[in-house]
């Protein structure tokens, strides 16, 4: 077996108190390791220096998906014992399939309520996986309702509370329907994205919902025996349509987030051209990768053994990424989801 086909390969550790519990009071205030994925070469930056790394005809790609606030905490009718629904995928017709704790309590039938009877629930299907199929009732809207009730599901590695669920959004999140945020777009503001397009980059929207898979941990030693999660995606034919012509005018697709980058490698043919498309990918990118669309990438720094720090060490070799790490945090750069960034080119 390859050495770099090993999860062990892509350990590092991390002083805990370098996981960013907190959002930063300004989004680009964050800080920005530069590494050149030729020859590893690595700057210190603040974020809003991005736009010194980019020219004229470049382009980023960026996902507009929105998170919902999908954690919902309520209680059971019967005993009046805490329950907590996690909202994963909407079925339609008020159906959702959801991930619910405890499992053994929440039986076919149960029902639960919410905010004082604001919302109600009925557990529908017990799934094979151990998901439920829930259905939910209320009068009103359910976008609004949700906003009221729903918190923003962290990742568990964030402890703290969020005070304000907009910091877990990104400035341009259009679409709903993610169970976690694309990160590496919670440093970008308005002003930075105007100062972006008058330097004559463009920008293109494509839309990955991103899952709670992104979380799931790699457990099999050989990364080949991983099963990568499924995601929703959809490229409009306006996004498809920049990018195939900053390819053909010789310009760069940069990547923000390891999100974006999975949907246009998922829907760029061989030669590097993408169809207007929607569908699902499951895409898994690691080491030995070859790239149809990207040329670089803008991301947040990732877990240890997990697939988006085997991305990335596609992207940039292993090594590299690695050695960026270890100076990441030697420096002390604030990790994970809310945490600073990374530009690979």
């Amino acid at each position: 077996m390859e050495r770099h086909l090993l999860k062990s390969d892509f350990y590092y550790d991390l002083p805990p108190e370098l996981i960013a519990q907190d959002p930063l009071e300004k989004r680009d205030d964050s800080r920005l390791l530069v590494l050149d994925r030729q020859n590893g070469k690595t700057e210190h930056r603040k974020f809003t220096a991005v736009t010194d790394y980019l020219k004229k005809g470049d382009c980023l790609v960026l996902n507009d998906t929105k998170v919902i606030p999908a954690r919902l905490l309520g209680s059971k009718e019967d005993t009046g014992a805490s329950v907590e629904i996690l909202l994963l995928s909407n079925k339609g017709s008020d159906l959702w399939e959801a991930i619910v704790k405890p499992g053994k309590k929440l039986k076919k039938g149960t029902r639960v309520s919410f905010g004082g009877g604001l919302l109600k629930a009925e557990i529908d299907t017990v799934l094979p996986d151990g998901n439920r199929l829930v259905r939910f009732y209320y009068t009103g809207i359910w976008e609004e309702i949700l906003d009221e009730l729903g918190q923003m599901p962290l990742p568990p590695y964030i402890t703290h509370k969020l005070k304000d669920k907009n910091r877990y959004q990104t400035v341009y999140a259009k679409y709903e329907g993610s169970a976690a945020a694309p990160t590496a777009g919670l440093h970008f503001t308005d002003e930075l994205l105007r100062e972006i397009e008058k330097a004559g980059i463009r920008t293109a929207y494509v839309t990955l919902h991103v899952g709670l898979g992104t979380f799931r941990p790699v457990k099999a030693e050989n990364i080949l025996d991983h099963h990568m999660h499924s995601e929703e995606y959809i490229i409009s034919e306006k996004a498809a349509g920049i990018i195939n012509d900053t390819k053909r005018e010789g310009g760069r697709i940069i990547c923000v987030g390891t999100t974006s980058c999975r949907t246009v490698e998922s829907a760029a043919d061989e030669k590097g051209h993408i169809m207007p498309s929607s569908g699902s990918t499951d895409i898994f990118i690691y080491p030995g990768y070859k790239f149809k669309i990207t040329d670089g990438l803008i991301t947040n720094f990732h877990l240890p053994e997990s697939t988006l720090l085997m991305l990335v060490s596609a992207l940039a070799g292993r090594e590299n990424i690695l050695n960026a790490y270890r100076e990441a945090i030697a420096e002390r750069y604030r990790f994970f989801s809310f945490g600073d960034a990374m530009l690979i080119l």
